[in-house]
């Protein structure tokens, strides 16, 4: 006998108390029967209308939208973004929040995750449990750092360029995005007529003056003349191998940091913050302190910043090998650490390629790993290499701290602990944490 379907609760209101932040852009509430609740657009100490946006009776929990506030924090404001709210934009989750608040808010979650999966306190981590903001970034409520230096527009049954509302494919068309960098906002995507795109990714480069569109048709649609308000060049993703072809100009943009230009071709990973790359190398550098002449690791090294950072402050007798799973990537930093003979850059994954390599010692090891973390594995191979200092990139504390208990398994200890406001009015927070052998620690 087949059971019968549970009833939607979408669309249901309860009236609620906020609780805590939740990792996610959320804060957690309960109802009156004890059901759990992922509460956007309010904040810790609210009393509010909470209305369900997903999830049914019996559910774990349900997910929901603050529509009214009954009783507000002294952290609310009102949205300086007229497309951010319950329904609609979905890129930001705390445009609702003092710019301050929000900082503190990431800094709670990132505690949460540090003491919930890895068993650290804020002071076992060498961390003073606040978030820096990006220089220039301080601004007065109300204002709104423009820092996304790329921004993927999605395209609706119009052509009209907008974002994607929360968990959702639908688009909500936008005349500005208040967060992109003045090199995006001044191309004038918004403007343009996009009939036939599935999106449009828009790029401005940091220390150069190269932008960038990236267009993904949908299936059998011919591509647009791009015109645009400044100059570009064009590249577009082809439906069917999702390869990134040259239309015009170069197929790559240069990114200044460290005192040195990179190419990052096909729209390849770099920082979106224009302030992210300076700020986290000069964090990793002050934690590891490279000595000269010693060996490094730098582990999904992308286009090659760690790397360079590293091979520039280790000398001539030192020797740094990258690893990185992208092909473009690997041709991109092989090209901009040209000039570093000790410099190798390996491709494929790191899990595969590493202990390929016969390396049974290193001195030093950077990872930067994607949204996942490293895994266990990686983290057990990493502790056998008997590194004198690990720096540990994330931008994610749940994948952080998980991997930070695999660490400490393996030997290692946190000795201290940064982080920073790299995407003002997200959710999103960046972390960099320098460990080292726990036996030098005790």
């Amino acid at each position: 006998m087949q059971a019968e379907p549970k009833k939607s609760l979408v669309g249901e209101d309860y009236e609620v108390e906020i609780g805590p932040v939740a990792h996610g852009g959320h804060c957690i509430a309960r109802t009156e029967s004890g059901q759990v609740l992922f509460v956007r657009h309010a904040l810790p100490g609210e009393r509010v209308v909470a209305r369900v946006t997903e999830g049914e009776e019996g559910a774990r929990f349900l997910r929901a939208d603050a529509v009214r506030v009954l009783e507000a924090s002294k952290d609310r404001v009102d949205a300086p973004c007229p497309y951010a709210g319950p329904g609609r934009c979905g890129g930001c989750d705390w445009q609702h929040a003092k710019p301050g608040a929000q900082r503190r808010l990431k800094g709670e979650v990132i505690a949460e995750q540090l003491r919930r999966l890895a068993g650290l306190t804020p002071e076992d981590a060498g961390w003073d449990g606040t978030v820096m903001p990006a220089e220039g970034d301080k601004l007065p409520v109300g204002e709104v750092p423009q820092w996304r230096t790329r921004v993927q527009y999605a395209v609706d049954p119009a052509g009209r360029a907008g974002l994607r509302r929360h968990r959702s494919h639908e688009v909500e068309p936008v005349d500005h995005c208040m967060i992109a960098a003045e090199g995006v906002s001044e191309l004038g995507i918004e403007k343009r007529d996009w009939t036939g795109m599935d999106s449009v990714e828009a790029i401005a480069a940091t220390g150069s003056q190269d932008r960038q569109v990236i267009l993904t048709p949908k299936p059998g649609a011919r591509l647009p003349l791009v015109e645009l308000d400044k100059p570009v060049s064009v590249l577009r993703i082809d439906e069917r191998t999702g390869g990134v072809h040259r239309v015009h100009g170069r197929p790559f943009v240069r990114e200044r940091a460290d005192g040195r230009t990179h190419r990052v071709g096909n729209g390849g990973f770099w920082q979106v913050h224009p302030k992210a790359a300076d700020t986290l190398v000069t964090a990793v550098m002050q934690g590891l302190l490279p000595r000269k002449g010693e060996t490094a690791l730098d582990l999904y090294c992308g286009v090659g910043l760690f790397a360079g950072a590293l091979a520039d402050r280790l000398g001539e007798k030192g020797a740094v090998l990258g690893i990185e799973s992208g092909k473009r990537a690997v041709e991109d930093a092989r090209h901009n650490l040209a000039d570093f003979p000790r410099v190798r850059i390996e491709q494929g994954k790191v899990e595969s390629v590493l202990p390929r390599t016969g390396i049974t010692e290193v001195d030093l090891i950077v990872l930067d790993p994607p949204r996942a973390g490293a895994g266990r594995e990686t983290v057990a191979h990493l502790s056998s290499l008997g590194a004198r200092r690990i720096a540990y990139v994330a931008c994610d504390p749940a994948a952080l701290a998980r991997d930070l208990g695999y660490f400490r398994d393996g030997g290692y200890r946190v000795r201290t602990l940064r982080a920073f406001d790299l995407f003002p009015m997200t959710h999103h927070v960046e972390c960099v944490a320098i460990l080292e052998p726990a036996a030098k620690g005790s």
